[in-house]
This record gives C-alpha cells, sequence and structure tokens, in this order.
C-alpha cells in the first residue's frame, strides 16, 4: 500500500510537471508568433519600416542635378511661374487628406518664416481626394486645409495635378528644391525633419 501511495504521489507530481511544461511551450510559441506578426507589419512588403509618407502611384520626371519643369500655379499669394522667379524655389506637393503633409505644416511654416525673405515658397496639391478621404478635392477643400493647419506660406490648388505628375516622388508629401540656376537641387518624400529641410536650404543659399 506505501508502494502504491508513493507512485500516485509521483504521477502526480509529473502530471503537474508535463501541464507546467505544456503551458510554457504555448506560451512561448504565442509570443513568436506575436513577434514574428509584428516584424512582418513593420517589414513586410507593404510597410517598409514605420511609414512616413503616404503613397501616391505618381512618380514625376524631375531628378537632382537636372533642370527643374516649368509649372506656373495660382497661389494664395497671387500667381507663381517658375520661369520669372530669381530666388531659389521650396516646393511641397501635399495632399489635403495626408496625415504626414498635416504634421509637416509646422516644419515648413518654420522654414518659412526663416528664409521667406530669400525663398520663394510654394505649396500645390496633388491629389484629388480631399480631406475627408471621400469627396474630391477643391479649392475650397485647400483653403480649408490651409485654415485648418495653420498654413502660412503660399498654398495651390491645381486640378489637373500637373505639379505632382512633374515632381511627385511616389509619396505625400514631397519636397523639392531648386536653385537661381533652375536645377533641383533636393528631392525627398515623407516627413522631413527641420534639421534636414533646413541644411538643404541653407546649402541652397550659398
Amino acid at each position: 500500500m506505501a508502494r502504491s501511495g508513493r507512485a500516485r504521489v509521483r504521477s502526480k507530481a509529473a502530471t503537474r510537471v508535463t501541464h507546467r511544461t505544456w503551458a510554457i511551450a504555448t506560451i512561448v510559441v504565442v509570443a513568436i508568433i506575436v513577434i514574428a506578426a509584428v516584424a512582418y507589419y513593420y517589414v513586410g512588403p507593404g510597410h517598409r519600416g514605420v511609414q512616413t509618407a503616404s503613397q501616391s502611384p505618381i512618380v514625376g520626371k524631375a531628378q537632382v542635378g537636372q533642370t527643374a519643369p516649368e509649372f506656373e500655379v495660382s497661389t494664395t499669394a497671387g500667381l507663381f511661374d517658375l520661369a520669372t522667379v530669381a530666388q531659389p524655389v521650396f516646393l511641397e506637393v501635399f495632399a489635403t487628406w495626408c496625415p504626414h503633409c498635416q504634421r509637416e505644416t509646422v516644419v515648413v511654416d518654420k522654414l518659412y518664416n526663416k528664409y521667406r525673405s530669400r525663398v520663394a515658397f510654394v505649396a500645390v496639391s496633388g491629389s484629388n481626394t480631399a480631406m475627408d478621404g471621400t469627396s474630391a478635392s477643391s479649392q475650397l477643400d485647400v483653403l480649408d486645409w490651409a485654415r485648418r493647419f495653420n498654413v502660412q506660406y503660399p498654398v495651390a490648388y491645381d486640378e489637373l495635378l500637373n505639379v505632382a505628375n512633374l515632381y511627385l516622388q511616389g509619396g505625400f508629401p514631397t519636397f523639392a528644391l531648386i536653385g537661381k540656376d533652375k536645377k533641383v537641387a533636393y528631392l525627398n518624400s515623407g516627413e522631413v525633419s527641420f534639421g534636414e529641410l533646413d541644411a538643404a536650404v541653407a546649402k541652397l543659399l550659398r
């Protein structure tokens, strides 16, 4: 009887160890699955790291080092004609629905206030979708966007997306810096830091 009792105790202990082992193994497997899912989300085919730009199918023909494609738009500050502008140019192609563009207005406002006397700033709409993400873009939509996000620099509504077709780099916002020689000196897209854009503008003015 004593041996039988000891055997039952050992059996129960072994069962508890087995259950504990299975529980630990299950937790480990679940943790691995979660980590793999998170990693796939950020580095998988649809996400190359944390996204800092809203995707666009348009890739314009503008290239760094090449002559900047000419354009003309009517802005909140009057007519902007690249061919007649004597100063270097800071161009942004944006979409009113783009959260990255909305956040970047603070950066561009700061740059505008610093360089407005030496650089011609212009931001041009590059999407036919409005801020609500469903309706069609319009002049009123662009003006509402500028008001809502306290945009201080000149903005333009480009109904035919001519500027986007020339300069957009596949993502909103796209930034282009154009020198006095009318050559593209800088191209980038996404939420670019003030430091990077400030250094690029300063280099353009040397």
